[in-house]
């Protein structure tokens, strides 16, 4: 678990899609054109299947006067747990290195 979290954290899109974009009345079209994207790269990311990459993060950060870090962050989120959940099993099995004693 990510911090002992049970639930996958929030992807950025859904923070676009339900907090975003109603706020700003603005249709997915219009907020594609704002960013300077098309607007089926906008309607994947708010149906969480594209992630928030670094470029977006700044086109995001730059619209809404906010931190390109604050997307990733959230992006970043997610993808750890991701994985985790993917590969838990596997991370389970890694036995932590221990230094040498000196000599």
């Amino acid at each position: 678990m990510l911090n002992n979290r049970r639930r996958r954290p929030t992807h950025p899109g859904e923070v676009l899609r339900e907090i975003v974009l109603p706020e700003t009345g603005m249709t997915q079209g219009e907020f594609a054109k704002r960013l300077g994207v098309s607007r089926r790269t906008v309607n994947e990311l708010l149906r969480e299947r594209r992630p928030v990459t670094v470029d977006m993060a700044h086109r995001l950060a730059r619209a809404l006067k906010t931190s390109p870090d604050v997307w990733l962050g959230l992006q970043q989120d997610v993808d750890v747990w991701d994985m985790l959940q993917r590969h838990q099993h596997h991370y389970e099995k890694i036995k932590a290195i221990r230094p040498r004693k000196a000599a």
